[in-house]
């Protein structure tokens, strides 16, 4: 694979991908946010910046650290005007954030990298386009994406599974109880659970243990999701490889597929996660339009070893 193309990010990357330099590095970077879910994000199109699992933890640590869910590098594509490179906090890879290719949209507007408000980037699920949205400075401070269709073929999710047919309200036992889940993947593999009380779930305990479930050969991210209304849902995340976080935009994809196809929601849904508001829309067209707010919160430059 070239280095400034992949457009099929595994969720494992071979040691062989990573470089690391020679004594003390110093990298710039630019802490963002979209509804609290935040990553720090470093400029990789001029020069092939690329850290170690280790030094990604380091810049994730929020005692020691930045403080980020994890890391994306912006680079060049061969496919698109840019490409997402994304990390966990943990330092595994992974293919795709909703909250994080909105905040790309905007480093790569209001750094000067591009002056187009339709910009293509490359991602693990392909090459989303985005709408920007400009406030009264100039600056992008809501952005929509246009995350395409579903995957629903179990293989594809990937989840171990039997036949070909979506997997929707089915039991999955973990510590002797059944809960009823349903498996999307929006480029990653997402796990909605549909619970009476979210807030009171036993999100710390229950997450990782589905995340960790042999179903899922990839891992994967657990939603648990209550109903507040018509067309209204409240979600909270466990990530894959980050643990809880304040929001997923994957997630709050998947989550509004998942109630469309357990009848609990419409096709245009508001979705409230504890870091804010998204509004998500599965059109006529079979893609799902994601929309929520992206945000700065400091640049600067760390030192790593």
């Amino acid at each position: 694979m070239e280095n400034s193309s992949r457009s099929c990010l595994p969720f494992e990357r071979l040691e062989k991908d990573w470089v690391k330099g020679d004594g003390d590095m110093k990298v710039k970077f630019t802490k963002m946010e979209g509804i609290g879910n935040d990553y720090v994000y470093i400029d990789a199109t001029k020069q092939d910046i690329r850290l170690s699992p280790e030094q990604i933890q380091k810049v994730s640590d929020r005692n020691f650290g930045i403080g980020s869910d994890g890391v994306i590098f912006i680079r060049n594509s061969s496919s698109g005007e840019f490409q997402m490179d994304m990390y966990n906090s943990d330092g595994s890879s992974s293919e795709m954030c909703g909250n994080g290719v909105r905040c790309v949209g905007k480093f790569i507007y209001d750094h000067g990298l591009t002056k187009n408000k339709r910009p293509l980037i490359e991602t693990g699920k392909g090459v989303l386009t985005l709408d920007l949205s400009l406030d009264s400075t100039g600056r992008v401070d809501m952005v929509s994406v246009d995350m395409g269709e579903p995957i629903l073929k179990p293989n594809l999710i990937p989840i171990t599974w039997p036949g070909e047919e979506p997997v929707i309200n089915q039991s999955l036992e973990v510590n002797g109880k059944h809960y009823h889940f349903t498996a999307v993947s929006m480029g990653n593999p997402h796990c909605v659970i549909f619970v009476d009380d979210a807030d009171a779930f036993p999100v710390h305990e229950i997450g990782p243990l589905i995340e960790n479930h042999s179903l899922f050969p990839r891992r994967v991210n657990v939603e648990f999701v209550s109903v507040r209304g018509k067309d209204h849902l409240y979600q909270r995340t466990w990530e894959r490889g980050a643990g809880e976080t304040l929001a997923c935009g994957t997630g709050a994809c998947a989550v509004m597929v998942a109630a469309v196809l357990n009848g609990k929601a419409g096709k245009k849904v508001e979705i409230d996660l504890r870091g804010g508001r998204l509004h998500v829309e599965w059109t006529e067209q079979g893609n799902v339009i994601m929309t929520g707010p992206a945000k700065e919160v400091f640049t600067g430059e760390i030192e790593l070893n």
